[in-house]
């Protein structure tokens, strides 16, 4: 077997993960317009239906953009991640400012993180299997002291991350705890995708057999 995978995420944290676990994909951006998605489902959606919309609408537009000879025999892998707190969903904060607004909110509590996952099988172009899920972690966030959170949001990578943390980067100094899947937490919960690449048909031997990290 020679099925490629294919990472549809700019994410480097998605990525470590699989090249952690054996896997080294051919990585495709989607460019979908997640704000367009998400406002198109509503406020009242459910946050694992809005991550799994998200990811399945990261896959599918991957699979359309891909390359013939990856189109051949691949499997897709689109991921979403959203902060569930207070009621609310909450994605990349994208400024310093709008990042220690969302820490000094969250300080001290238990947050959702839910992860979508889409995986679409395609073979000869042709999208032959497509499975999802969505899959929640809740962490457990400290209370940094004002200077330590104005380093952490100088240094820029809660900015871009979603809920405004990372696992295993910086921001791992923050977090007393999760209760659930951490590479979920990361990006990509590599428990539910072993279970999704099996519906469709695909085992991780295999994979990694055909995906070797160099």
């Amino acid at each position: 077997m020679t099925t490629r995978v294919v990472l549809g995420s700019a994410s480097s944290g998605r990525l470590r993960v699989l090249r952690h676990a054996g896997i080294d994909p051919v990585v495709v951006v989607s460019g979908v317009d997640e704000d367009a998605i998400v406002a198109n489902l509503g406020s009242d959606a459910e946050p694992g239906v809005v991550v799994t919309a998200l990811a399945h609408a990261k896959a599918e537009a991957v699979r359309q953009i891909l390359e013939p000879d990856l189109a051949a025999d691949c499997v897709v892998i689109g991921c979403d991640s959203m902060l569930y707190l207070d009621g609310e969903l909450r994605g990349k904060p994208g400024t310093a400012e709008q990042a220690a607004l969302q820490w000094d909110s969250m300080a001290g509590r238990v947050g959702a993180l839910y992860t979508g996952h889409c995986v679409i099988r395609v073979l000869h172009s042709a999208a032959v299997h497509t499975a999802t899920q969505a899959v929640v972690t809740r962490v457990r966030f400290a209370s940094p002291t004002p200077s330590d959170l104005a380093a952490y949001v100088a240094s820029g990578e809660p900015l871009q991350v979603a809920g405004a943390f990372t696992l295993d980067g910086l921001g791992g100094w923050f977090i007393d705890g999760i209760d659930g899947d951490p590479s979920n937490v990361v990006g990509l919960g590599l428990s539910v995708t072993r279970r999704l690449l099996a519906d469709v048909g695909l085992a991780i031997g295999d994979l990694w057999a055909a995906n070797p990290v160099r």
